[in-house]
């Protein structure tokens, strides 16, 4: 048997070392948490690029929505928990404007600000 102050040492270490872990691993999410919210942001600012060049053409709007949402599923693959489900709400609003439908374009422009904040405050 180990004599009972080592094996506090070794309880000492180990929860010192799990404290250690974990503090990066918070640090390391709060960082891919910036990314996942700039690359939406991103994914966001083209789509909205796109659309307004062509937001008389159904088939552009269709097809930058469908960009958009396969960039989103992309991104949210990559993440877990509330980040992933935030992603994914936004992937399936972008798949919502596949058709073309100018009135759900509307209507999706006003809720991305909402998209926006849910990965934001998913992140912290």
């Amino acid at each position: 048997m180990t004599p009972p102050r080592r094996r506090l040492a070794i309880a000492a270490a180990t929860i010192s070392l799990a404290v250690l872990t974990t503090a990066c691993g918070a640090l390391g999410q709060a960082v891919d948490c910036n990314s996942a919210a700039q690359e939406a942001s991103k994914i966001m600012t083209d789509w909205s690029s796109e659309v307004t060049k062509n937001a008389t053409d159904a088939k552009a709007v269709g097809a930058a929505s469908a960009t958009a949402a396969d960039k989103t599923k992309e991104l949210a693959g990559k993440y877990d928990g509330d980040v992933a489900a935030a992603l994914n709400d936004l992937a399936a609003g972008f798949e919502s404007l596949e058709k073309g439908d100018v009135a759900q374009m509307t209507e999706f422009t006003g809720k991305m600000n909402g998209f926006s904040s849910k990965i934001t405050s998913a992140c912290s």
